[in-house]
């Protein structure tokens, strides 16, 4: 049987290795990022059994089934609140709360177990499960941005943002008035605070407002190209395994 653990934080994942094999099961590879997990996916044998933490150090990890086919039995290790965690049961699938409890660790791996002895693995139907997550019913989403400039604070109401961008390691909001503010969020943080009704997230790089976009034009690589109203500094490209959700988004 072939297990691995994709987990963000290192001793983090050492710690559930060390739990897993108190319990008989042999972990054999140990990931921490969403660029590696799809190297590795690209070049071995998928496993049995993956325990997959949501929020990795380079984005949410639902990235990786965009972008690989995994059929694998999934044991997700989350922070997220109760209600959230409703998405896992819809899909019948197991989930450990963090910190992770050795009991309930050990009912999750005896779950897997008699589903593996009987039944093949599971298809699961991961990006409505991303939804769910990000997307709670009642949430409140961010409605301004204060950014500090020297000694004084600006306040950007979400109104006036034309795109987000990361550059140079940096997270940055573009407005109409073709102005570039430097931000303390992620895109993957600002993923979750923004409605995605409004906004969507068509690349690594670019989170980008309906009310922004002035022209899509066809790309190669079964891609497309956004044209926004005043940012111009780079090119606004669909990620080709995003360009059917952003159909939909679009409407």
């Amino acid at each position: 049987m072939k297990i691995i653990i994709i987990e963000d934080e290192k001793p983090a994942a050492r710690l559930l290795q060390r739990k897993v094999e108190k319990l008989g099961l042999e972990v054999n590879t140990l990931l921490h990022s969403v660029e590696e997990a799809i190297h590795w996916f690209n070049s071995n044998t998928h496993p049995d059994l993956i325990f997959l933490d949501i929020q990795l150090s380079d984005g949410l990890s639902f990235e990786i089934f965009e972008t690989i086919d995994i059929k694998s039995a999934v044991i997700f290790t989350t922070a997220y609140d109760e209600y959230a965690l409703r998405a896992f049961k819809l899909n019948s699938i197991d989930y450990l709360l963090k910190p992770i409890d050795e009991d309930d660790l050990e009912i999750a791996v005896n779950k897997f177990k008699a589903r593996n002895s009987g039944l093949p693995n599971l298809s699961l139907d991961f990006e409505m499960i991303k939804k769910m997550l990000v997307n709670p019913m009642d949430r409140n989403y961010k409605k301004r941005f204060t950014i500090k400039m020297g000694q004084q604070l600006k306040m950007i109401n979400i109104e006036e943002v034309e795109c987000f961008y990361s550059e140079n390691k940096g997270t940055y909001l573009h407005t109409f008035d073709n102005r570039d503010y430097l931000l303390d969020n992620t895109l993957e943080q600002l993923e979750t605070e923004l409605d995605p009704k409004d906004f969507y997230r068509v690349s690594r790089k670019f989170i980008v407002p309906l009310r922004g976009i002035k022209e899509i034009q066809i790309y190669s690589n079964s891609r497309l190209k956004v044209i926004l109203l005043s940012y111009k500094d780079d090119e606004v490209i669909v990620a080709r395994e995003r360009v059917n959700d952003f159909k939909e988004w679009l409407g």
